[in-house]
């Protein structure tokens, strides 16, 4: 009989066990003579560690040794490689990765928040001891992004990388936009559903797109990771009424993670933004992410797929496995360290494109007027203005859609808005994906 294995098992130690931990061992159970076939070796969790020993997961975890001190598993030899599902940008997972690494062993991660502020280190370590450091279920949950992005259109110059990187705000938006109902009400279904957080705000303030736009825009344009020049905002202002407009006027509201790199400098951005109905984006609904790649050869790239949850991001963690098991891993972003540039980041206010401006205001007379002058007064060309809402006590709603123009003008006429008291709350902006 022929032997299916070409070697001994890939012996993992798995390190959390939440959701996604939970995951990785139901599908190595599943699918495991599958994955062996691809792998050329079987792929067997050996030890586990997390804070709580005692708890139900759903999954048996009798066969597995259970480790108390996981710093201990980056020098056991009987350990080929570590996955790190404990996610935090610092502490037990940085110190656990930075270990593994130092004793020449493999290491798994889906922890995009420890990428975006220490990957160019990590990355340092894994070149300087030939192992490698993978991380595919760090962004986009399932889709097969970063090795698309690494190996699929690596011959390609990227002129462009942008997508919908966050599913809980992709999932509140879409609700509002198909039911018509406020943010605050959506959130809470949300977090009962289990697709918030208790605490939501890293997805719903835009972190966590930021974390992933960041890892992205790297392999993308091979520039370092610069995560601090990420101009971050999320959507916990966009109200019904904006989703109401955008759908008059031809579009949808997502929250779009965008990086593009040019002789001006790195441009980074998480914004809600609308996105004309007949862009991809704008058809991609509920908790799904999406990413979209622009090189020079290529063309247009869409990846789209379920960004979050036990069983995409479980598939992503062993697809990672499998390529350790194979010997198939190159440098973690995409070319060596030291060939990444350094990149200043891009002034966004000379960026040329259309807004939206939405107002809440006074309804009396000359409001209207006093926006307009302001406009006007910083170079804005309006190409549409309605209102809503008049003889309302709480005040009327204007929106407004700009012409095409710098974006250091809009950012001028709220500077001269700022202070009026025909206001009554802070004006909204979001930018149109043109």
């Amino acid at each position: 009989m022929t032997n299916l294995h070409r070697h001994a098992p890939l012996r993992v130690a798995l390190v959390g066990l939440g959701t996604v931990g939970g995951g990785v061992i139901r599908l190595l159970n599943t699918n495991g003579d599958l994955i062996a076939r691809r792998a050329g070796c079987p792929v067997q969790v050996v030890a586990i560690s997390a804070r709580d020993r005692n708890k139900d997961r759903g999954v048996d975890l009798s066969p597995y040794e259970w480790v108390d001190d996981m710093t201990t598993l980056a020098t056991r030899d009987d350990i080929d490689v570590v996955v790190e599902l404990i996610g935090g940008a610092d502490g037990p997972a940085l110190t656990l990765a930075r270990q593994c690494l130092a004793a020449g062993k493999p290491f798994v991660t889906a922890n995009k928040a420890m990428l975006a502020h220490h990957g160019l280190d990590l990355a340092s370590r894994a070149e300087k001891a030939g192992v490698a450091l993978k991380y595919e279920a760090a962004v986009a949950g399932g889709i097969p992004v970063i090795k698309g992005m690494r190996e699929g259109a690596a011959a390609n110059e990227i002129s462009r990388v942008y997508g919908i990187l966050n599913g809980t705000c992709n999932y509140i938006l879409t609700t509002m936009e198909k039911e018509g109902r406020g943010f605050d009400e959506v959130l809470k279904e949300a977090q009962e559903l289990g697709y918030a957080e208790a605490d939501p705000s890293f997805d719903i303030d835009g972190v966590d797109a930021a974390h992933k736009l960041t890892i992205l825009a790297s392999l993308a344009f091979g520039t370092e990771l610069d995560f601090d020049h990420v101009a971050t905002t999320g959507i916990r202002y966009v109200i019904a009424a904006d989703i109401a407009e955008a759908a008059a006027l031809g579009f949808r509201i997502r929250l779009v993670g965008m990086a593009e790199n040019g002789p001006e400098g790195l441009f980074q951005r998480v914004h809600p933004m609308l996105v004309p109905l007949d862009h991809p984006l704008a058809h991609v609904d509920g908790s799904l992410n999406a990413v979209v790649a622009e090189g020079n050869f290529v063309g247009r790239l869409f990846f789209q797929g379920r960004g979050a949850g036990d069983g995409p991001t479980a598939s992503a963690v062993v697809a990672d496995l499998i390529d350790v098991a194979r010997d198939e891993y190159g440098d973690a972003l995409a070319m060596p360290v030291a060939a990444l540039t350094p990149q200043q980041p891009a002034d966004a206010g000379q960026r040329i494109g259309r807004a939206y401006l939405r107002f809440k205001v006074q309804d009396r007379p000359g409001v209207l007027a006093e926006i307009a002058a302001a406009t006007r007064d910083a170079g804005v060309s309006i190409e549409s203005m309605i209102q809503r809402g008049a003889n309302q006590a709480d005040g009327v709603l204007v929106a407004i859609v700009t012409h095409a123009g710098e974006e250091r003008c809009v950012r001028e006429t709220l500077e001269r808005l700022a202070g009026s008291d025909s206001l009554l709350d802070t004006p909204m902006v979001m930018h149109i994906l043109d």
